[in-house]
């Protein structure tokens, strides 16, 4: 079969080149309308009870995660000159299109009874900019009297202060987002340069710009420099420009297709997605190395330019597609996960490392073939002193060494075993970004001063219309309230018992005093004041964000620290839960956390296990490939052991040193094993080969295989570990631990690969032929050299 698919390309060459160029066109057009994500990536299935749940108190109370939050802590700002600046700048941004709201210091509101009218009006504190300093500590002295804000937008112990901008919907969601907050930014920058207080940001729509930004430079910057190193390292090998030129060609043709194809399925760039190109270039570029490192070795044994084409194509051919196929296992078992973040990205990179593998085993036959010959200067690299000195020192140890081999291995394996007992699973929601990051520097501040900022949200259902209003309810849920109030990394609960406090608290003219529920005797002539009129539905409205409708559903806001989604769980799991179950056991009420910190908290727990999954399903898949390859469990056993022990030692590595199991670290285990498990499948067909060549002399087989493998496993290690490598020069962290991790793992893979598979063949493997067993192998010429004359023929009926 492979013979006719090499004359068939090098006879339609020219046809092949212009459709694969028409295709390049097509897509190149479509990467124009690729479009950039500025959602939150949700890690949980939409039909997920808590998803939609959640999607349930979005449609009741609007979303929990559009509040951007500035803040300051310095005494400055409470000096006249400073305090004007600063209600200037909260002026400034409330006018701007696509702000919502802003509530903060200087544009706060009180609620005030009119005896005259016989209802509460809702006030500025600051009606106009005080004219001196005495004023304004006066009315701030008042500000500090309401109960409401305090912990909330003031912290009534050293005076730092937040304003919670809230953001429209659809601005959040395109691109004009990244406008807003810039402007926001600039604006607080001028501010901080006129009066030398420092301004502090946060709040999900801040941190998915800084990311969103962060992406689109490294997207270029990365491809810019994959394409470069990856040339620079053909290069030094190959020591040919033309060879350079051509692969990156045919490499940039698939990154083409790559965004394409997320244009044509209209999905977006994420932090993930993002990384594509990048890693179709680092992936693509062994195929390349391959077909060139035997269309050269076949030139050189026969000088025949044609030949040494037809027989590249036949020879590895198959192989190449075989082993393009386990890596591309390795990322399409991601879409078994149901996460539609890490479907997109396994999918597209799966289907065109597939891709890599149609336009390589084309291009490559055809585009040399019209140009002369390899010069012996083209050639010298298949005599490098330095590889063949360490392929020669290889051979050697696996033959003379392999007691030291499997000691320092099993070794190395219980090391990695008991450290990976030790291993913590935690990520945390701004995980991506470098500790140094001004993002991260901010969120602190918050975290000190008002206890976090991640939104964490409870919703009490009364059971009936208007159990909000219900004394006895809200009783209830002040109780439960006051319980977790002290709770370590929470702020202070924010819901409609604060607003009823803040009703009492205004009847009796803000006397502190009395910020607590109406009692049964004085509800009657408070409630009088509540009617519905004008002058009190800001205030109603402002409310009503913590009552639906119907006033059957009533909403707890809690703000959290971002202390890691190990702490976290147990936080809501261990601590908050049995509180609920406490204070509402004996009551009709049913609470039920929801939020999008508690989202983020399953969604990370869901990943990771599935993600443990997909490298289970990744291993099944790709021990059947090698098991219909070889049909034998001894090869198969022989193939995996080599590419496990990487990832034991990378897991080894990780406990170690600290790193957590998350899931950006968790999905290099199924991508590693993908391709690592390339060279084995590499190795062991050249050795099947060899075995039949040379009389089952186990020990020339191996020898003539690690020389004939040994130096194109090396270049394409080095590729893709000086590939993998440049990611660790990201912003993000989980982008830093996958090139990283994947490069230290693929690093081990090529001494597991190129030493210790041979060693074990070597030690178990006897070379004995079963004659009744013929495995694909045996049936294919292009894997089958020196094999056909030792198969029976079949007996004819």
């Amino acid at each position: 079969m492979w013979s006719k698919i090499a004359n068939t390309i090098l006879l339609f060459r020219i046809t092949f080149m212009v459709i694969l160029g028409l295709i390049t066109l097509f897509m190149g057009y479509q990467c124009m309308h690729v479009k950039w994500s500025y959602s939150l990536a949700s890690t949980v299935p939409e039909k997920n009870s808590d998803m939609l749940y959640f999607k349930e108190f979005k449609n009741l109370f609007g979303d929990d995660n559009n509040f951007m939050a500035i803040g300051l802590h310095d005494s400055a700002i409470y000096e006249l000159k400073n305090f004007e600046k600063y209600s200037e700048l909260i002026t400034t941004l409330n006018n701007k299109e696509g702000i919502q709201s802003i509530l903060g210091l200087p544009n706060l509101k009180r609620l005030e009874k009119n005896n005259q009218k016989q209802t509460f009006e809702l006030k500025p504190l600051f009606e106009t900019i005080p004219k001196n300093q005495k004023t304004l500590d006066s009315l701030l002295k008042e500000a500090s009297k309401l109960k409401l804000y305090s912990n909330q937008l003031i912290n009534p112990v050293n005076g730092a202060t937040i304003s919670f901008i809230a953001i429209q919907k659809e601005i959040i969601l395109s691109s004009n987002r990244d406008i807003l907050i810039k402007f926001i930014v600039d604006q607080s920058k001028k501010f901080e340069s006129e009066t030398g207080i420092t301004i502090h940001f946060a709040g999900f729509p801040y941190a998915r710009s800084i990311i969103s930004t962060e992406v689109k430079k490294e997207l270029n910057v990365f491809l810019f420099f994959s394409l470069m190193i990856t040339g620079l390292i053909l290069f030094l090998f190959f020591r040919s420009l033309r060879v350079v030129l051509y692969t990156l060609i045919i490499i940039g043709m698939v990154v083409i297709w790559s965004l394409g194809t997320l244009a044509l399925l209209d999905y977006k760039i994420t932090l993930l997605t993002g990384l594509i190109p990048s890693i179709i270039v680092v992936i693509g570029i062994p195929n390349s190395v391959y077909m060139i490192n035997k269309y050269h070795r076949e030139y050189n044994t026969h000088g025949d330019q044609i030949k040494a084409m037809i027989n590249t194509i036949k020879k590895i051919g198959i192989v190449i597609f075989i082993t393009n196929l386990t890596t591309a296992v390795g990322f399409l078992v991601l879409t078994t996960t149901n996460i539609k973040i890490l479907a997109e990205f396994g999918s597209v990179i799966g289907i065109h490392i597939m891709s890599t593998f149609v336009v390589s085993i084309i291009l490559i036959p055809s585009i040399f073939s019209l140009f002369p010959p390899p010069s012996k200067k083209n050639l010298k690299y298949l005599k490098l002193k330095k590889i063949d000195w360490i392929i020669k020192k290889i051979d050697v140890m696996v033959h003379t060494k392999r007691l030291s081999i499997f000691v320092v291995t099993l070794t190395i394996i219980v090391f990695s075993i008991v450290e990976l007992n030790k291993i913590e699973v935690v990520s945390y929601m701004v995980d991506d970004l470098p500790e140094n990051n001004p993002l991260k520097k901010d969120l602190k501040f918050f975290e000190d001063n008002f206890s976090g900022i991640m939104p964490l949200e409870i919703v009490i259902d009364t059971g009936h219309k208007k159990g909000a209003q219900s004394l006895k309810n809200l009783q209830k849920v002040d109780n439960f309230e006051k319980s977790i109030s002290s709770i370590e990394y929470i702020s202070p609960p924010i819901s409609i018992v604060g607003f009823t406090k803040t009703v009492r608290q205004a009847f009796y003219k803000q006397n502190e005093a009395f910020y607590s529920l109406p009692t049964t005797r004085d509800m009657g002539f408070i409630m009088n004041y509540l009617r519905d009129n004008d002058n009190n539905n800001e205030f109603n409205r402002l409310a009503q964000s913590f009552v639906d409708s119907t006033g059957r559903y009533l909403r707890i806001s809690l703000k959290i620290a971002d202390i890691g989604s190990n702490k976290l769980d147990s936080l809501v799991n261990n601590v908050i839960q049995p509180k609920i179950d406490s204070v509402f056991s004996d009551s009709k009420l049913k609470a039920t956390i929801t939020g999008s910190t508690f989202i983020f908290i399953k969604g990370n727990k869901f990943l990771i296990e599935n993600l443990f999954t997909s490298i289970v399903i990744a291993f099944f898949i790709i021990s059947l490939i090698i098991s219909l390859l070889f049909k034998n469990i001894k090869m198969i056993l022989i193939s995996v052991i080599p590419n496990i022990i990487p990832l034991l030692i990378t897991g080894g590595i990780m406990a170690f040193f600290g790193i957590p199991l998350k899931p950006s670290t968790v999905l290099i285990f199924s991508i590693v094993f993908g391709i690592s498990v390339d060279d084995s499948i590499h190795f062991l067909t050249k050795y099947r080969q060899e075995l039949f060549a040379n009389n089952f002399n186990v020990s020339k087989a191996i020898s003539k295989s690690i020389h004939e493998t040994g130096s194109s496993m090396i270049y394409t290690s080095t590729i893709l570990f000086f590939g993998f490598l440049i990611f660790v020069f990201s912003q993000f962290g989980g982008t830093v631990a996958l090139g990283k991790l994947i490069s230290i793992t693929l690093f081990f893979a090529l001494i597991t690969n190129v030493v210790l598979l041979p060693a074990i063949i070597l030690q178990f493997d006897n070379g004995k032929y079963n004659k009744k067993i013929h495995p694909p192998v045996e049936h294919m010429p292009e894997l089958a050299e020196g094999i056909n004359n030792y198969i029976e023929p079949k007996k004819k009926n």
